[in-house]
């Protein structure tokens, strides 16, 4: 990044308490509150959330989308993460 350049922010929305934080955009900014400020001014204008994060976009590490299927293997070959693979006791009751 050039010295001169802004740093560029990603920003998360909390809409209401209970629900997940979802990105919405980014934001160029200086520093965290300033990126929070801006947040607030670009994306919550109508008063929808409850809730923001910011996070420096150079924080932000992801996944080679070529490797997506050693990533995200079908779960068939996965009988552990199905419900069924586990006994429940039968003094839980319905679950």
């Amino acid at each position: 990044m050039a010295t001169n350049e802004i740093p560029l922010w990603e920003v998360f929305i909390r809409p209401r308490n209970g629900l997940a934080h979802k990105h919405c955009g980014s934001v160029h900014a200086t520093d965290e509150e300033m990126a929070i400020q801006a947040a607030r001014d670009v994306y919550t204008r109508r008063g929808e959330g409850t809730s923001i994060w910011v996070v420096p976009s150079a924080a932000i590490t992801a996944s080679d989308p070529e490797h997506k299927d050693e990533n995200f293997e079908p779960a068939l070959s996965k009988v552990y993460r199905h419900p069924t693979f586990y006994k429940i006791p039968d003094d839980v009751g319905h679950m």
